[in-house]
């Protein structure tokens, strides 16, 4: 079955408030806000944001988050490594939030990305209801993308507080919230009006 899209019907989506308007319309008639047939070169910023966010993943999940300095010892952990110091010194439900925070969360919501930009590249519109649920899902948990960056903050007044250690935050802590602004900025960038259509604008 055929969905009829805003462009074949002459009118246009607003994304804030999901009225049509009139295709020569430039602001939404219901809500005021700006509108357009579809967001200026959402696909090459998407595209863009979206690998640039995979490769800032990489030294994120290489370099250390966290550095460690007992008994005048530096050790730094990287995320994976953190999770298990946690989980190792009975802190499991924070080494699972870090887990599900930096690694599940952030590879599914590349993964996601890819998935939505595919199907609107390729045309491939019998995913596109599928895409436009994907889509808002990730847009919803994008506000809790950067929970690890806040536990770890945590963690770190926590540790120093009991004097356990001295803990202080590493270099991929600066990659990891680079790759966590990347993939809110992709989801900003991407249109998913675009999976209904069959011709790219």
């Amino acid at each position: 079955m055929h969905l009829l899209t805003d462009i074949e019907a002459g009118k246009t989506l607003c994304l804030e408030c999901e009225w049509l308007s009139d295709e020569d319309e430039r602001t939404c008639t219901q809500c005021g806000a700006r509108i357009h047939q579809r967001k200026p070169f959402s696909l090459l910023r998407t595209w863009s944001y979206t690998i640039a966010a995979l490769l800032f993943l990489i030294p994120a999940n290489l370099l250390p988050m966290m550095v460690i300095t007992k008994l005048g010892i530096d050790e730094g952990n990287t995320i994976l490594e953190g999770v298990i110091y946690f989980v190792r010194h009975g802190e499991m439900s924070i080494g699972i939030i870090i887990f599900i925070a930096s690694i599940i969360v952030p590879l599914f919501k590349i993964a996601a990305l890819f998935f939505l930009l595919l199907v609107a590249q390729l045309g491939i519109t019998d995913q596109a209801k599928n895409g436009v649920r994907l889509f808002r899902l990730i847009e919803r948990i994008g506000k809790w993308s950067l929970l690890d960056i806040f536990v770890v903050a945590i963690m770190i007044a926590m540790v120093q507080f009991q004097n356990l250690a001295s803990v202080k935050a590493g270099g991929a802590a600066f990659a990891f919230g680079v790759a966590v602004f990347l993939t809110m900025m992709a989801t900003e960038a991407f249109d998913p009006r675009l999976m209904f259509d069959k011709e790219k604008t």
